[in-house]
């Protein structure tokens, strides 16, 4: 995946912050009882099964510590991977994989249960024409590899923050006085503002669904927690008129049904918040 300068920059960030909270004033232990000038190499080994994302962040934080390290890649970022496996090799100054193996190896087994859930939530979808969505339900401070490891399992990702674009839900509906009175607004705001943003609104119920489609500049409606029925006939009154995304405690139970409702999207914030993260190791080797 090549990322944007967006993405980029917050990777960049990230990997500072990490090591600065991690390392402080020096890794004590690595530094008082492994020589300076020491080199080694280590193994990243699979205990799992699922699908690996994090070898193209492991790339960068190594080369963040130190320039002299080398990586021999063995798997890359969406493969499938068993127990067993080695993704990759390190080598070079000891201290350095020493620093880096705690960070390398919290986002490697959290990137990769994302992109492993996302990828069967993907399979689930086979056949239909809808595709997932992640959300901004991310971990603070981390969204950008949350969001990376989303489409690394084959996701696509929704919005990145509040800024990049305009979604009217059930509060700003209440605090504008309503649907129309909303999107009016927002059409205004972005008019004055000479900003391109494209607009989702949220739908509560069937008639919120008739009042959304009768303004134009909509480019989706988030239709929020309706029964599978319900689903259908608000993709039947919406009739092309602007793309469709299902939301709302939908699971691998449910999810076919609500895309066989004909939705372009379905949203799930659960495939970076209720994760269980893939058993990963870094051993000397």
């Amino acid at each position: 995946m090549i990322l944007s300068q967006q993405f980029e920059n917050e990777i960049d960030r990230i990997i500072n912050n990490a090591f600065r909270e991690d390392l402080g004033s020096g890794d004590h232990t690595s530094l008082s009882c492994i020589p300076k000038s020491a080199s080694g190499k280590a193994a990243l080994l699979v205990k799992d099964t699922g699908i690996i994302a994090g070898v193209d962040f492991a790339k960068k934080a190594f080369k963040f510590i130190d320039k002299g390290l080398e990586i021999e890649t063995f798997i890359s970022d969406g493969c499938i991977v068993n127990n067993g496996d080695v993704v990759f090799i390190v080598s070079g100054n000891s201290q350095s994989i020493l620093q880096s193996e705690r960070i390398i190896l919290n986002v490697m087994q959290r990137m990769s249960a994302i992109a492993t859930k996302t990828s069967f939530f993907v399979d689930l979808l086979k056949g239909t024409k809808t595709k997932i969505l992640d959300t901004r339900k991310t971990t603070p401070g981390i969204r950008a590899l949350e969001k990376w490891a989303v489409s690394i399992g084959g996701g696509v990702n929704h919005r990145f923050g509040l800024y990049d674009m305009i979604m009217i839900k059930d509060n700003h509906i209440d605090f504008a006085g309503g649907i129309s009175q909303a999107i009016t607004k927002t059409k205004k705001y972005l008019r004055d503002k000479k900003l391109e943003l494209k607009i989702i609104v949220e739908a509560r119920n069937l008639n919120e669904i008739k009042e959304i489609i009768q303004n134009e500049g909509v480019h989706r409606i988030l239709i929020d927690n309706f029964s599978f029925k319900d689903t259908r006939a608000a993709v039947n009154l919406i009739n092309g008129k602007c793309l469709t995304e299902s939301s709302g405690g939908i699971n691998e139970k449910t999810i076919r049904k609500y895309a066989e409702c004909g939705v372009d999207f379905i949203s799930s914030g659960a495939l970076t918040h209720s994760i269980h993260n893939m058993d990963l190791s870094l051993k000397a080797i």
